[in-house]
């Protein structure tokens, strides 16, 4: 009976586990009824076998077995992707001579308060524990200038890989989350113009490069070439966020709809969104700061001066860096976060069809952006990456700690990539591959009688050599147990041993690989060369 017993509470648990991730991918509700109806049947089972009906009082209260709403498990192979892709952005990171730090999960709710614009609703607050008001962080940037400030550090290249956490209604199959990671890219200290700005946008384009997730387009604009359009075209200054906010949207709204908001939602005229209308249409290139020169109503406006400054340089940088094949000059850009004060930047996919276009630059997009109309070749399919200067957040730090203004601030610049929506591309792109989960080089495989602790010392010189190495935790194993633990968990190597083997002093190297009948049982190695032939073939 406690056989039968134990087997229906580890069918239960199965089932369990399996209703967990139906529900995590959203299955058919028939898929997860059926499952459902299957667990009652053995529950009740269960409470036959032992005295204890499922409605009892005696039994627990059900608990919902589930992940909240906008977060996720992640399994053994996930963790390998993704543990991938970390390693691929940190050796970017690295490269350009960045140094990590790590910051709280939770800040004083003041210094996150005010940052964000529209988006500070997102904030997840904490209960008052303490007497501090806190909240969950929304960001990585502004728990770095907090850092910067209150350390007084005068100039650093910082990365921080880190969870970040927003109240926002869940969108899983677009990549929007409650709870994901982000990782940062931040250049901080009194640097001449646009150098560290190219060299944001130099590693966004390796990151997303080497990670291969496909067809890319860093967009680009300048917080004070906005500004001057929203100036000169007569935004009263109380509603030029809220403008601001309404153009991003330019990317996934017609220009109807956006004005529409504008006008209607935020009070605005309808000559001033029109004459906003002339601006934010357009997008292209290099060229493209020639038709904003052209503009004098625009260029008299000092910001837009200072703006287009910063983009030639900007752009002359770019060629350098040669990343200019990347990126595109686009006027609707606007960026919804308060503390932006300069160039500001997303990178987004475009589709696969449109690659060419990616490659020729923006010149090809400049042409069509003459005429005030949006070029749809570059509309976002997926935002990845995004980030801008902010010079004067950590003066607002400064200046709260010393009473005044915050002149002794700071200036930055930095790049974010969205860890979860690239996580989700490079998976689809690896669905068919076999995806090894775990380290493991080497299996240690008996084929007859069992020879366990002759198994453990060949696995404890592996280990004793760093070879990641693995046996089973039988006796007696049967081989074809043994064969099908490499095959699940795509081990390279095995070394197998007999009592032939142990008499001669050899062992067996196979290739779990090759299935074909020409590798036999494997080559035969002298025990003592075991290590030393392992490290060479894992190395080739």
């Amino acid at each position: 009976m406690g056989d039968c017993e134990e087997q229906l509470r580890k069918q239960i648990g199965e089932l369990d586990a399996r209703l967990r991730q139906l529900r995590a991918d959203k299955a058919e509700k028939s898929v997860i009824a059926g499952e459902v109806a299957t667990r009652r049947d053995l529950t009740t089972r269960l409470g036959a076998l032992t005295g204890v009906s499922a409605s009892s009082k005696k039994e627990s209260k059900t608990i919902a077995v589930k992940v909240p709403k906008g977060t996720r498990d992640y399994t053994a192979k996930d963790m390998s992707v993704r543990s991938e892709i970390f390693q691929t952005i940190v050796e970017v990171f690295e490269r350009h001579g960045a140094v990590t730090i790590d910051t709280p999960v939770f800040e004083l709710k003041e210094v996150l308060t005010g940052k964000y614009g529209e988006d500070s609703k997102l904030i997840y607050d904490l209960k008052d524990q303490g007497g501090e008001e806190c909240s969950l962080r929304y960001d990585l940037t502004v728990p770095f200038a907090r850092h910067v400030a209150m350390s007084g550090i005068p100039k650093i290249k910082r990365y921080h890989i880190a969870k970040v956490y927003r109240r926002d209604q869940p969108a899983m199959t677009k990549g929007r989350m409650r709870e994901f990671f982000q990782c940062d890219f931040d250049i901080a200290g009194p640097y001449d113009a646009m150098i560290p700005d190219a060299e944001c946008v130099r590693v966004a384009v390796e990151v997303l490069s080497q990670l291969d997730v496909g067809s890319f387009v860093v967009k680009l604009n300048h917080r004070k070439i906005l500004d001057a359009i929203f100036e000169v075209s007569g935004v009263p200054e109380d509603k030029i966020r809220a403008i601001s906010s309404a153009v991003d949207k330019l990317d996934k709204l017609p220009w109807a709809d956006v004005r529409k908001e504008m006008t209607e939602e935020k009070g605005l005229a309808g000559e001033v969104a029109d004459r906003i209308g002339t601006y934010v249409q357009l997008r292209g290139g290099p060229e493209l700061l020639e038709t904003l020169k052209a503009k004098p109503e625009l260029m008299a406006n000092a910001k837009a001066q200072e703006g287009v400054a910063d983009m030639e340089l900007f752009f002359r940088y770019a060629a350098i860096y040669n990343v200019l094949g990347y990126v595109s000059f686009d006027m609707s850009l606007a960026r919804g976060l308060d503390y932006y004060t300069g160039i500001i930047y997303e990178a987004v996919l475009v589709e696969e069809s449109e690659r060419p276009v990616v490659a020729q630059a923006a010149a090809s997009a400049a042409k069509k952006s003459k005429s005030g109309e949006v070029d749809e070749s570059q509309a976002r399919t997926g935002s990845i990456a995004a980030g801008g200067r902010y010079d004067k957040l950590v003066g607002m730090f400064v200046a709260s700690r010393r009473g005044k203004e915050g002149r002794d601030g700071v200036p930055c610049v930095g790049i974010s990539f969205g860890m979860e929506r690239i996580f989700s591309l490079v998976m689809s792109r690896r669905m068919s591959q076999d995806i090894k989960a775990n380290k493991t080089a080497v299996y240690v495989i008996a084929p007859k009688d069992g020879l366990l602790e002759e198994r453990m010392r060949i696995a404890t010189e592996l280990w004793d050599n760093g070879i990641a190495t693995e046996f089973a935790y039988k006796t007696n194993p049967r081989l074809a147990t043994q064969y099908s633990a490499c095959d699940a968990d795509v081990i390279p190597w095995a070394v197998i041993i007999g009592k032939d083997e142990l008499e001669k002093g050899v062992v067996l190297l196979k290739n779990m690989a090759e299935k074909d009948a020409s590798q036999g049982n494997g080559a035969v190695i002298q025990r003592s060369e075991m290590v030393a032939e392992l490290k060479k073939r894992l190395q080739a």
